[in-house]
């Protein structure tokens, strides 16, 4: 009897823009290493998740909106079955607060303060440029840039994050990333499979609460050894050191011109299939090894 493989993914929604490119192929090429593949919903309740092999999670892009029920549902189908990324990962890294762990493990990260919502959750907001967003999140989902005068307005978005119950993240604006961009390194079956460079997201003067497109001008990039070395360290940082199937480590250059980590992204990364279509005969393969294990 063939494996079986879900993909898991989310429900399509006027509000997410955003389209899963990779899936489509992603389906096949799993089919074609010998495996059968089904594209489900995350959220869907008349999902057999246990008759699979594996459920892979993939593009699951609404679970920001449903952390909780997402959280559980992870647990929910790691008792049953192979979930990659594992449970106790997804429920660590879906709260950027990990950034804090990371960083008293010795990673160079984004520096990054906290507010949890309540009466003493104003932090102090630094002299230069800044970044509010808060610890649940994607896509730059309610993530505001800010200047040395934009004190109120960025005050303003801190309330709204605390009167929906979020937790918001105050970093300052890493000024690099307008010319050196953002890296993002790519690794599945725990080794380096390829890596994209993009442009800045946040631009001067877009809305907090704007759409934005969350990968601007995406092209194929070769990340120099500090790079690497640097997603390498990030990883191994993770609690546990977990089996990881897939993750991605996003990079910026500090202002010394020395990579560091903004994001680990280890429960729905986008892959980047389409800007690397050699990787993915190599990343259906192990999807299928994954599912025999």
């Amino acid at each position: 009897m063939a494996l079986a493989v879900a993909l898991a993914t989310f429900r399509p929604q006027d509000h997410i823009g955003a389209v899963d490119r990779d899936l489509p192929d992603l389906a096949r090429a799993v089919g074609a290493a010998g495996a059968t593949a089904r594209v489900a919903h995350w959220d869907d309740p008349d999902v057999d998740w246990g008759a699979y092999d594996l459920v892979l999670i993939r593009s699951t892009w609404d679970y920001i909106e449903h952390v909780a029920e997402f959280t559980a549902w992870a647990e929910r189908v790691a008792a049953v079955t192979r979930l990659a990324n594992p449970a106790d990962v997804v429920r660590w890294n879906a709260d950027k607060r990990y950034l804090g762990e990371l960083t008293a493990a010795g990673v160079p990260t984004v520096p990054t303060a906290y507010a949890a919502p309540g009466p003493d959750a104003e932090p102090d907001l630094p002299a230069g440029e800044f970044v509010i967003k808060p610890t649940v999140g994607g896509g730059s989902h309610l993530a505001g840039r800010y200047g040395p005068g934009g004190h109120a307005a960025a005050r303003a978005h801190l309330a709204r994050l605390a009167a929906e119950g979020l937790t918001a993240m105050v970093q300052p604006y890493m000024s690099r990333i307008d010319t050196t961009g953002e890296r993002a390194l790519i690794f599945f079956g725990g080794h380096y499979r390829h890596a994209i460079r993009k442009g800045a997201v946040l631009t001067p003067g877009t809305a907090y609460d704007a759409d934005k497109t969350s990968h601007p001008d995406v092209r194929a990039w070769r990340p120099t050894d500090a790079e690497l070395a640097l997603a390498e360290r990030a990883l191994a940082a993770v609690p546990g050191a977990p089996e990881l199937l897939y993750a991605r480590v996003d990079l910026v250059d500090g202002d010394d011109g020395a990579p560091h980590v903004m994001e680990l992204e280890l429960i729905e990364p986008n892959l980047f299939l389409d800007v690397h279509p050699e990787s993915l005969p190599v990343v259906a393969e192990l999807i299928v090894k994954a599912a025999g294990q």
